[in-house]
């Protein structure tokens, strides 16, 4: 099959390549995903599970990427609930090869059924994003009717999910994100929004939940927005600073089938947006890991070229995202 794959570690970016890799091999409890889409994190290039397997062994080359939609090609010894052409997608595992690949093996219990109203483009810009907003906001964060939650990176995967959930919960919602990201935000739900480059971060008053995906200054920034009793929640890095009277705690997105099932529920019915910023194929994704963000969203890779007929959004989504750039 063809697959993007490592090279050296210090080369990063510059050191993939699509080549040709094996076949995956389906475990125990495993599902053979033929992939249609799939989504990555620029930045995962610098996790140590992109390296090493659990047990800290060496496995470059390795076949980066996390997120996938696509359809069940086979299935693992012991596989249950899952049938042979089943629409699935969902979330990898850190530390096996990924989803930037014709075919990828992944945990049966990792993956949710996908209506056949929710595109490839969008499902794949949902497993990490999507998680990640939901268990920052009310697994972490405790979210609740009427409290006020600060969003850092509107325009971004996260962040613009991130905005959606939190407004459908009643919250009162302040994003944060450069000017071109002002217009998405305020679509999105966003009751108030600041240009990091030209506002202050004061101006966003006390609240009660702080949802940082950057980190740095601004993360550090943040814990003086939070009221006492509140909670800054960050993915970025560990918090060096607390909130006076509240709390702050880091945490890495972790696979939940049941949500990934509820958040496509969301999509089908139009309560929920994933962003796809730019799509790009698969012969195309070694680029797609340094080109410049042009548009609000996730960047997503095509890795088949689906039939018109049956993923008619498709066209549609790529088009909304170039508008919103």
């Amino acid at each position: 099959m063809r697959a993007v794959r490592t090279g050296e570690r210090a080369a990063g970016a510059a050191g993939l390549v699509v080549t040709d890799a094996p076949y995956p091999h389906a475990s125990e409890n495993d599902v053979i995903v033929r992939v249609h889409a799939a989504g990555f994190t620029p930045g995962e290039l610098g996790w140590p599970g992109t390296w090493t397997d659990r047990a800290g062994r060496d496995r470059a080359p390795s076949i980066p990427g996390h997120e996938v939609s696509g359809v069940v090609a086979e299935l693992g010894y012991g596989t249950t609930g899952l049938t042979v052409g089943q629409r699935v997608f969902g979330l990898t595992d850190w530390t096996r090869d990924g989803t930037l690949a014709e075919y990828v093996a992944v945990e049966a219990r990792n993956l949710a059924p996908l209506p056949a109203t929710v595109s490839h483009l969008s499902a794949a810009a949902l497993p990490i994003s999507g998680l990640t907003a939901w268990q920052g906001l009310f697994d972490h964060g405790r979210l609740a009717v009427g409290q006020r939650v600060l969003i850092h990176g509107a325009g971004g995967g996260v962040g613009s999910l991130a905005i959606q959930l939190a407004h459908q919960a009643g919250a009162y919602v302040i994003a944060t994100g450069r000017a071109r990201d002002r217009a998405i935000a305020t679509e999105l739900g966003a009751h108030a929004f600041l240009d990091l480059d030209a506002d202050r971060l004061a101006d966003a008053g006390q609240v009660d939940l702080v949802l940082d995906v950057i980190g740095g200054e601004v993360l550090a920034a943040s814990a003086a927005q939070v009221r006492p009793g509140g909670t800054l929640v960050t993915i970025a890095a560990p918090p060096t600073v607390s909130p006076a009277g509240g709390r702050a705690l880091f945490f890495i997105v972790e696979p939940d089938r049941h949500r990934l099932a509820d958040l496509a529920h969301r999509v089908h019915e139009g309560r929920l947006r994933p962003l796809v910023s730019t799509v790009h194929p698969l012969a195309d994704a070694p680029h797609a890991f340094t080109a410049p963000r042009t548009a609000p969203g996730k960047p997503i890779i095509q890795v088949i070229e689906t039939e018109p007929e049956t993923e008619p959004e498709l066209e549609s989504e790529a088009a909304a995202g170039a508008a919103g750039a």
